[in-house]
């Protein structure tokens, strides 16, 4: 069978891909797991740029959070998912405890469902900044309140502009103290479509998991903190054949390579994602 890349954009993957049993020098994993709300949290560390080159990745955190019960209409069930990737997204802001000015960009084109997570995710926030700038943190009767603002740039085919252009312009006006970005990925396993999430403190790359490779968004491009968070919701279809057929079988992968596939229901997925994202943003920010 032809060889080809198989397209990932969760580090916990990358990390499965190479095999288990392999010991990658620079990256270590740590794993913990709610067996009452079957919530799997995996946390893959690349400190060391041979680590990073062996798994693709840049250096930093990758927290993965799969839960395999999260597209189900069950509101108690979304509520715990949400505290527990509250209680990860904590852990990898920047000084999450101090009063913040945050920055929500929601990747995506809103007009192709599995990419509008991040439209959706931006529609839903509790947005602060204007409030807090106009009437002070009274308005809100809390000591501490974080400002947050949102902004969905669009696609360049709309716009004209990449992403990274329009973020940059919006930063350089706003001066936020962390960018949060929230984006669809590609995912190697089916099983993780709509199911996982991973929050990185490394940034992203926009379109990286269909090969529509934009400028990057991360602390060295922006000159601020970016925080990643994405969920995957189409698989490479060219992986999905690569793991059905036998060895013995014939297939040309590389005519698949441009093809994606994702679930029937994706749009209702979509939504119910993006509101757990949504109310775990809310908790980490304290809103």
């Amino acid at each position: 069978m032809s060889c080809f890349q198989v397209r990932t954009d969760l580090a916990l993957e990358a990390r499965e891909s190479i095999g288990e049993a392999e010991e990658i020098r620079g990256v270590s994993v740590e794993e913990t797991y709610d067996e009452k709300n079957e919530i799997r949290v995996t946390r893959v560390i690349i400190e060391t740029k041979n680590g990073a080159k062996a798994m693709g990745k840049p250096i930093g955190t990758y927290t993965t959070l799969e839960a395999p019960r999260m597209v189900e209409p069950d509101e108690n069930y979304h509520q715990e998912i949400s505290s527990a990737l509250a209680k990860e997204l904590k852990d990898i802001i920047p000084e999450a405890e101090e009063e913040q000015s945050v920055l929500i960009v929601g990747l995506g084109n809103r007009d192709v469902t599995a990419d509008a997570l991040g439209p959706n995710v931006a529609d839903n926030l509790f947005i602060t900044r204007h409030v807090v700038m106009e009437y002070g943190k009274a308005a809100y009767s809390k000591s501490k309140m974080n400002m947050v603002s949102s902004i969905v740039p669009g696609v360049m085919a709309k716009t004209g502009m990449e992403s990274a252009e329009i973020i940059k312009g919006v930063i350089d006006q706003t001066k936020p103290d962390v960018v949060i970005v929230v984006d669809a990925l590609a995912a190697r396993s089916t099983k993780r479509l709509n199911r996982t999430i991973q929050v990185t403190n490394t940034g992203i790359h926009p379109g990286s998991g269909v090969g529509n490779h934009r400028n990057a968004l991360t602390k060295e491009s922006l000159e601020v903190p970016v925080i990643a968070i994405g969920v995957p919701t189409v698989v490479d279809a060219a992986t999905i054949v690569n793991d059905a057929v036998s060895g013995e079988m014939k297939v040309n992968l590389a005519e698949l390579n441009n093809m994606y596939v994702t679930s029937k229901d994706v749009d209702y997925q979509i939504k119910q994602i993006s509101h757990v994202i949504c109310d775990a943003l809310n908790e980490a920010l304290e809103l």
